[in-house]
């Protein structure tokens, strides 16, 4: 009888096996994206003759070695960069031991135990270990999670990455050009102090009408207010820049008036099927897709029971027994655990249908970043065309007042003009010099505008491909 009861149950050990591996594979699929790009950019991009400028190096078109040594510096000191390393760090340490729950683990407990009848007490200790197989799906939803969260914190790495470039820059550009705009109103003001000074004599000899002199007068005292933008201008950018390199005061050598910078000749890298690669939002919102598809799998998971294998090994010491006698001893078990949910009022299936319904804002949210990438870059396009344009035609103006005032000092030397003409020549010319260094910062801001929504910076050091090149790419590592 005892083996005719024993066949049966070996009869059902193989299929009740073969259908836990079948349930084992019960899982969450990942959605489709599917993400909404064009096939092309709408505008042109800028300087189609020129090489593509580089994603992780695109500031390197200034040819600016003092912006180049500014935005390394940042990349290693900025302390919002260092905080998303250490952030990744972190989620990086934890995804690599994301399987070690599905793993055995070994624990030692003790306790103290008394008789109900208060007649004797024990101090009962052992070893147990448990070993969850992490089935139905359980264990890739872990993953999911894991992973997720690690490329998260990845985006938000190179996030800050690419923020800190397109600042250091941006405050580059608008200090150097505060410093050229205060060296261009400073000659104004001296051009309409010798213009009054000019007025003054005229006037006393009956040469100029009566108002001329207050006119030259207000102008000169508007040039001097003038002086007040740019360099409150220069002292924010410097202030900036500090905070952007992680110092408590700006570098003296900032201060020291330098030449603007100046774009050169670039073309655009890439099509829109790239932003997907380099725009950390996009990658962001990619993360948060594969970490709600874990969450779901997780709740899938709990609709199901809990499979494992257990083992312990437990003694207990009588430590204080009326009766005058100890007693020790010990027990070992080991066999699977089953743990079956069965009525919750639906709370498993509520949360398993919520995670369906955030999974699929998360794919929505993707979509929507996709989209706005896009539009990011193709506005900054048109605004960089647009701004291009702009810089041409200024700079057509200040060189035909350039040679305007060329013209006025030959007639003046000749005894043809009046020196008050010529400081009107040289008034128009340096307007036109502030127009065009206004026109020039308006480009190269337009041009980091492009890069910072393209997600151009340079990658991590850890995350450079082999045999990449280490100057345009690299910068320090968090």
């Amino acid at each position: 009888m005892a083996e005719a009861a024993i066949v049966p149950r070996r009869r059902w050990r193989a299929p009740l096996l073969g259908a836990a591996i079948a349930l084992a594979g019960c899982s969450v699929a990942m959605p489709k994206l599917g993400p909404p790009i064009p096939a092309q950019w709408q505008h042109a991009a800028a300087a189609q003759s020129a090489a593509p400028a580089d994603l992780r190096g695109w500031w390197r078109a200034f040819d600016d070695p003092a912006l180049n040594t500014l935005v390394d510096q940042a990349l290693a000191r900025n302390l919002d960069v260092a905080q998303m390393g250490e952030r990744l760090r972190a989620a990086r340490t934890l995804q690599r031991h994301e399987g070690a729950r599905y793993l055995p683990s070994l624990n030692l407990r003790t306790e103290q135990t008394i008789d109900p009848d208060a007649s004797a007490s024990y101090l009962v200790s052992g070893f147990d270990s448990t070993w969850d197989l992490g089935l139905f799906g359980r264990a890739q939803g872990t993953r999911r999670e894991a992973q997720g969260a690690l490329e998260a914190s990845a985006a938000d790495l190179q996030a800050a990455r690419v923020s800190v470039v397109a600042e250091v820059v941006r405050n580059w550009v608008e200090l150097r050009t505060a410093q050229q705009q205060e060296q261009l109103l400073q000659q104004i003001g001296e051009l309409r102090g010798r213009q009054l000074d000019l007025l003054k004599v005229r006037r006393r000899l009956q040469l100029a009408p009566p108002g001329a002199v207050d006119q030259a007068q207000a102008a000169a005292a508007q040039a001097e207010a003038a002086l007040a933008a740019p360099r409150q201008a220069i002292n924010e950018a410097a202030q900036r820049l500090a905070v952007l390199l992680g110092q408590n005061h700006p570098d003296p050598a900032w201060l020291q008036a330098g030449p603007q910078p100046r774009l050169g000749a670039w073309a655009l890298p890439g099509t829109p099927a790239d932003l997907l690669r380099t725009r950390p939002e996009i990658a962001h919102a990619e993360a948060d897709v594969l970490r709600a598809a874990g969450e779901l799998g997780l709740a899938h998971a709990d609709r199901f029971p809990k499979l494992g294998l257990g083992a312990s090994v437990i003694w207990a010491t009588d430590l204080n027994n009326n009766k005058k006698h100890t007693v020790s001893n010990g027990l070992a078990s080991v066999g699977p655990l089953f743990d079956m949910p069965l009525f919750d009022w639906g709370l498993r299936a509520a949360a398993e249908h919520a995670k369906s319904h955030e999974l699929k804002a998360a794919v929505l949210a993707y979509r929507q970043a996709v989209l706005q990438g896009v539009a990011e870059v193709e506005t900054a396009l048109g605004t960089l065309q647009q701004q291009q344009q702009r810089e041409q035609h200024s700079q057509a103006a200040w060189q035909a007042l350039e040679r305007v005032d060329g013209t006025l000092r030959t007639r003046v030397k000749l005894k043809l003009d009046s020196p008050l003409a010529l400081a009107d020549g040289r008034l128009a010319a340096d307007q036109a010099a502030l127009e065009l260094a206004d026109a020039r910062a308006s480009h190269s801001l337009a041009y980091v505008a492009l890069f910072k929504a393209l997600g151009g910076a340079p990658l991590p050091a850890d995350e450079v491909p082999p045999g990449a090149k280490s100057g345009n790419a690299a910068g320090a590592s968090p």
